[in-house]
């Protein structure tokens, strides 16, 4: 899909969404309207999720985006995970303990097979690790063990990590998806295949093998992925036979899959939706407020943007609170920085708050008086959308003319990874739900690109305060040092800190079990379908 380019004084923002849906180049958009299927011949057996976008990759090591981490999760598994309450509770490790500041010991789970049968142990761990660590793979996840020297196989079912440093979040760490663990088999074809020519992860995405509930059967990218019943699974088997992510680009269509039953659950659902879905008689609507933020950032390497005045000044021209009122329909929390309240070391700061005057007056300080000519940048998703063309109307208040363009998910992420934008709208889920995931990989220097700092951000100051903080286990030093962290990323602006989502799907009344995480992750463990 190439780009699209669009002007408001064209296009209001509904017809800016009509236009896309009609070319929207991502399958399953004729499967997704074909309403007179109904879900007859679905099967009470399998259950149906309508979403809007497709993963990026299987390999678990080398994406870091939600739609991939959806399907990724219900195949994978990692040492550790996180509970309701964003506790962290044991996964493929039954236990641990600290042997010292930089030693960390885990017990393994002894009754856990891979789904092509290979064993999991220790040496499983050790493998992956290694894998997520190597530069030559050039995973976007190290950054979440870049602390960790190396892995020690003590016995068949006890490992160390030994530490660089002492990193006190490293439990939380290891409930990232990043740190999923792959079938070692899998791993070593995937080393042969890079042998013979071909890119890292490419075996690995066409043969996901976890130790997951759910066993990967086959993929049409663009229009659905089914995974099925793991019967060997070791915390028992799931209620259903099989589970299929059906790729439904346009939300209307998402909404009407689940109105006529071809869809058990939607999701994302669009905030304007929510009473249709509420009011829909057989389903409901499922809420969950998120620990991740969505923002509007800017390339700060390219000008204007390398000004952190400018920066200010377009985020002081933008009305939060009207966005999220007028596009969420009042869903979600404004954001005056990146960690969302919940976090722990999240610091009370008032932000930059919205004053058109003032942002006239930065610019004009800038040099820029008389206003300048850039981009925004989104994918498909239709609230990402309407944001820019309200960033669009509201960036003319301060002589600053924007056009919009729409990139498919997969060139969106690549090109902004690549620094090729001015300006962009995405979100950053923090799925370990800690201040190090919420600041680190978005705003160290180390992380520029697809790693997670689209920003271009270099800022000697910040990177101190983020490279202390990982590593001192002093708790009161800890937090100030992410205040100052903190009031830093107010200072620079690489980013309009807009909101907090709430994330929002529908399902059926028959679906019983069904929540998303903090993070957006879909839980199907417990799903199951009732007469």
């Amino acid at each position: 899909m190439g780009v699209i380019s669009l002007n408001k004084k064209i296009l209001g923002v509904s017809a800016l969404s009509t236009m896309l849906v009609l070319s929207a180049c991502a399958g399953g958009g004729d499967e997704g309207s074909d309403a007179e299927n109904s879900s007859e011949g679905s099967g009470s057996d399998e259950i149906i999720l309508a979403t809007m976008s497709d993963a990026v990759s299987m390999d678990v090591h080398l994406t870091n985006d939600i739609p991939s981490a959806n399907m990724q999760v219900q195949v994978y598994e990692k040492l550790l995970t996180l509970d309701e309450n964003n506790e962290v509770i044991p996964q493929l490790a039954e236990e641990w303990e600290t042997v010292d500041d930089v030693t960390w010991e885990f017990k393994l789970r002894e009754d856990v097979t891979f789904h092509d049968g290979e064993p999991f142990n220790a040496e499983a761990v050790k493998a992956n690790f290694d894998r997520i660590l190597d530069e030559e793979i050039g995973s976007p996840r190290a950054v979440q063990y870049e602390m960790v020297d190396n892995v020690e196989v003590v016995d068949e079912y006890t490992v160390r990590f030994n530490l660089k440093y002492p990193f006190a979040p490293l439990l939380a760490n290891l409930t990232n998806m990043g740190g999923s663990i792959i079938s070692p088999a899998a791993i070593e074809a995937d080393y042969e295949a890079i042998e013979n020519g071909d890119e890292a992860g490419s075996y690995i995405n066409e043969n996901p093998i976890g130790t997951g509930f759910l066993e990967f059967e086959n993929w049409t990218p663009g229009e659905e992925m089914t995974l099925v019943k793991n019967e060997d699974y070791w915390d028992g088997e799931v209620a259903y036979d099989s589970f299929v992510f059906q790729i439904v680009p346009e939300g209307g269509t998402r909404v009407a899959n689940l109105e006529t039953g071809y869809a058990h659950i939607i999701d994302p659902l669009a905030p304007n939706e929510a009473a249709r879905v509420e009011q829909m008689e057989g389903a409901s609507l499922a809420t969950q407020d998120s620990v991740g933020l969505n923002y509007i950032g800017f390339n700060t390497e390219k000008e204007p943007f390398d000004d952190p005045k400018v920066r200010q000044a377009v985020s002081m021209a933008i009305n939060k609170e009207e966005i999220i009122e007028g596009i969420y329909d009042g869903y979600g929390e404004v954001a005056t920085g990146p960690l969302a309240p919940v976090i722990p070391n999240a610091a009370d700061l008032p932000g930059l708050e919205y004053d058109v005057e003032e942002a006239k007056s930065l610019l004009a300080e800038a040099g820029f008086e008389d206003g300048f000519d850039t981009t925004i940048w989104t994918n498909d998703n239709p609230q990402r959308m309407d944001i820019a063309v309200a960033t669009q109307d509201a960036l003319t208040e301060i002589g600053v003319n924007v056009e919009v363009e729409v990139l498919e998910w997969g060139a969106y992420l690549e090109q902004t990874g690549e620094g090729l934008h001015d300006m962009f709208i995405l979100g950053w889920s923090n799925q370990n739900a800690n201040a190090d995931t919420g600041l680190y990989p978005l705003f160290h220097s180390s992380q520029i690109g697809a790693a997670g700092n689209r920003f271009m951000i270099q800022d000697e100051e910040l990177d101190g305060f983020l490279d202390e903080a990982r590593q001192t286990t002093d708790e009161a030093e800890q937090e100030q040092l992410y205040a100052d962290a903190q009031e830093r990323l107010i200072e620079l602006s690489p980013a309009i800190y807009l909101q907090h989502q709430t994330y929002l799907a529908g399902h059926l009344d028959e679906v019983e079990g069904f929540w998303m995480n903090a993070s957006g992750l879909y839980q199907l463990k417990d799903v199951e379908l009732t007469e």
